[in-house]
């Protein structure tokens, strides 16, 4: 809104430094400070609320057997709620209302954070146990993955593509190497979209973790995207030049800025949880932006701490599965997923846990960043 009413100011009368709003990182620092101060203002205020409506995390049963997270009952969830507003605001006021990568990124953020919001509210106010039914949940992220895919396959003219290029995607470590989805491209952003969704909402179990994993990939995205948006970048790297791209770093800047405002209640003690108000529209927004960047690809690298929760889940209950049918007796490999609670179960402290995943997200960071080079 501010990047429009600064280019009308600018048509009527020379005002200086009027065009500075010109410029993307200009704007994109501008998001993620704005963003923090949301934070660091609204913040207190929502804890508190959420505080007097008594709107507390559950004891997890399955932990507590274990020995884990005894204390964490009765902590103020939701606390996503801060997170969404740190994020969508400031994108809204800073980047350009009118580019379509921006308007679909901030609808499939605002979509997932009103599943995640629901799935919430029937947890810890309504009281139901599991909250909002699985199969509803997957409906909501499906619908925005078909929403999403929906719009970049029948309407690529809006994104500045052609139908002979909105299905194609980068290879990474690749020079100049495309492949095309074809008809597979809109189940593919569906997939993408719910599966990236959900590795967020696994990963959201220790105080700090995931919104500080989630604010390091937002930071290489916001990086990628702003390359790819620049003709001048996107020769020089040998990358696809996606025109209007370079709107979503200010996007992913308000998304690094809410993940260091978050942080600030959010670290070891927790003062608050994000709840699946936070997670899912974090982990969707991760999920959109690779597709928009055409870097589906490299979300397994990018995202490589989520991934890794999610494998490690999935093959402790198939491999559970498969000796309890075959023994009789289901097996475990770890002592308990997803992997951070199987380092906390051997031993390691919380906060060790976190930094040692944000070590690694940094170094997954800086080989997508690597992978633009090294062809």
């Amino acid at each position: 809104m501010l990047y429009q009413l600064a280019l009308w100011i600018r048509s009527i009368t020379d005002v200086p430094g009027i065009n500075l709003f010109s410029y993307v990182t200009f704007r994109a620092a501008a998001a993620a400070i704005f963003a923090l101060l949301i934070s660091f203002v609204v913040g207190p205020r929502i804890i508190a609320m959420l505080k007097r409506r008594q709107v507390g995390e559950q004891a997890k049963v399955e932990l507590q057997q274990v020995g884990l997270h005894v204390n964490k009952a009765g902590t103020p969830t939701m606390g996503g709620l801060i997170v969404l507003l740190a994020v969508l605001l400031p994108t809204l006021l800073w980047a350009n209302v009118q580019n379509m990568y921006v308007v679909l990124a901030v609808v499939a953020t605002a979509a997932l954070g009103g599943v995640g919001f629901l799935d919430d509210y029937l947890k810890v106010v309504k009281k139901y146990p599991k909250g909002l039914i699985g199969r509803y949940k997957i409906v909501g992220q499906v619908s925005v993955g078909l929403f999403v895919g929906g719009c970049l396959y029948f309407f690529p003219e809006w994104f500045g593509l052609t139908h002979q290029t909105n299905t194609l995607t980068t290879i990474p470590f690749q020079k100049l190497a495309h492949f095309d989805f074809a008809y597979l491209y809109i189940p593919l952003v569906i997939f993408i979209i719910t599966a990236t969704s959900n590795a967020v909402n696994l990963t959201d179990g220790l105080d700090g973790l995931c919104i500080g994993t989630v604010g390091i990939s937002a930071l290489t995205l916001a990086v990628i995207a702003y390359f790819s948006g620049n003709a001048f970048f996107a020769d020089y790297l040998n990358i696809a030049h996606l025109r209007g791209t370079d709107e979503l770093a200010i996007f992913c800047a308000a998304i690094v800025g809410a993940s260091l405002g978050f942080l600030w209640y959010n670290a070891y003690p927790a003062q608050v949880f994000m709840g699946d108000t936070g997670s899912l529209a974090l982990g969707g927004a991760i999920g959109v932006l690779c597709v928009l960047i055409k870097k589906e690809f490299l979300l397994p690298i990018v995202g490589g701490v989520f991934f890794a929760e999610t494998v490690s889940v999935i093959i402790q209950v198939s491999w559970f599965k498969y000796t309890k049918k075959k023994f009789g007796e289901g097996r475990r490999i770890f002592h308990i997923a997803p992997l951070h609670h199987h380092f906390e179960k051997s031993g390691w402290h919380e906060s060790k846990i976190v930094t040692r995943f944000y070590i690694v997200a940094i170094m997954l960071a800086i080989i997508t960043m690597a992978s633009f080079k090294v062809r």
